[in-house]
């Protein structure tokens, strides 16, 4: 059965739209060795067993007083990569190990006080699921014509946003199933309350009448 015209509309835009974000840049300011830990962290979601590439393009050169430091790892405790000393393009590729938002983090450490206002330029790039591959190796390898390559990147991308969609069904679920659990012990609660209330009520009633009778005062 054939979509939906507004439905093929959304998601062809929703697919361009992806397919159109640019690197995120940005200045990282240095801080001193003795200075707490900063880090200027960068958050995206992925689900499971996705491929991700993250590109970073860090200005500067080694040797010039600043060392920037990268640390990948998902809010589930899986890391994933730790560079160290980055300077140009540094590519780290990995496999998602679960349903989790994951950070890419930075650091810069200055290594030397005598110097006014440092800074290093960062480039990010992120690609997820369909984006992440090499399209011109598959194309080669496969013999692909360039219309077939990218109805071929469009088709996978589509299917991550459906199984992000299913994701994001299923926790709804969870979540509504978690919150009529929660609502229903909270109703039984409030009910045991009242009763215990009550019966606390009737107990100084009976306690107070008898405290009075045994001072011949009713």
């Amino acid at each position: 059965m054939a979509l939906p015209r507004a439905l093929l509309q959304y998601i062809c835009g929703l697919v361009l739209f992806i397919a159109s974000v640019n690197a995120l840049k940005f200045d990282l300011h240095a801080r001193g060795q003795n200075d707490a830990k900063r880090e200027r962290c960068i958050r995206n979601f992925v689900a499971k067993d996705t491929l991700v590439v993250v590109t970073a393009t860090v200005g500067g050169s080694k040797g010039d007083g600043m060392v920037v430091n990268m640390h990948i790892l998902d809010n589930v405790g899986n890391e994933y990569g730790k560079p160290k000393d980055v300077v140009g393009e540094q590519r780290t590729v990995f496999t998602s190990h679960a349903d989790a938002a994951f950070d890419v983090c930075f650091e810069n450490i200055m290594q030397h006080s005598r110097m006014n206002n440092p800074s290093r330029h960062v480039e990010l790039d992120i690609d997820i699921g369909a984006d992440a591959k090499d399209w011109s190796a598959i194309q080669a390898t496969e013999k692909l014509k360039p219309v077939e390559t990218e109805l071929r990147r469009i088709e996978e991308t589509t299917a991550q946003i459906v199984r992000e969609m299913d994701y994001l069904r299923t926790r709804e679920q969870r979540l509504r199933d978690t919150n009529e659990s929660t609502n229903t012990r909270v109703k039984w609660f409030g009910i045991g309350t009242t009763f215990l209330l009550i019966g606390l009520w009737g107990w100084q009633i009976m306690y107070l009448r008898a405290y009075f009778r045994s001072k011949h005062l009713i």
